[in-house]
């Protein structure tokens, strides 16, 4: 099994905050798409874990929520007619709470639209 380096998981992470896709990524890098996508799963894990471990008593004199909606494999409407269907497929909703004067994320939860969470 190869190892990626780690300049290689740098550059890869960066390309993705930068906005690349993982395609472009697998080109440019010469790596493959699964290697990038779980690279991106675990640095996401990583993230969501010192997120919740140091993000604690913050003091902010205005909190800013917004929602965002995406979806995962297809649109709600269009879920039923997927050939292939997949496991928590269609809408999907990101609420975050933000500190309006440092931009922090305060606290974030994805779920669909009835508040039941989409995290495991």
């Amino acid at each position: 099994m190869n190892k990626l380096s780690t300049s290689d998981r740098a550059k890869i992470l960066h390309m993705l905050c930068e906005g690349n896709s993982i395609r472009a990524i697998t080109r440019m890098l010469s790596v493959g798409k699964n290697t990038v996508i779980r690279l991106m799963l675990d640095a996401g894990e990583a993230c969501a874990v010192y997120h919740d471990e140091h993000v604690r008593n913050v003091k902010s004199k205005r909190v800013q929520c917004d929602e965002i909606w995406s979806f995962v494999a297809a649109k709600q409407k269009n879920v039923a007619a997927m050939k292939s269907p997949v496991d928590g497929a269609g809408d999907c909703w990101t609420w975050t709470a933000l500190c309006a004067d440092s931009k922090m994320i305060l606290s974030y939860f994805v779920g669909d639209r009835s508040g039941q969470s989409a995290i495991a």
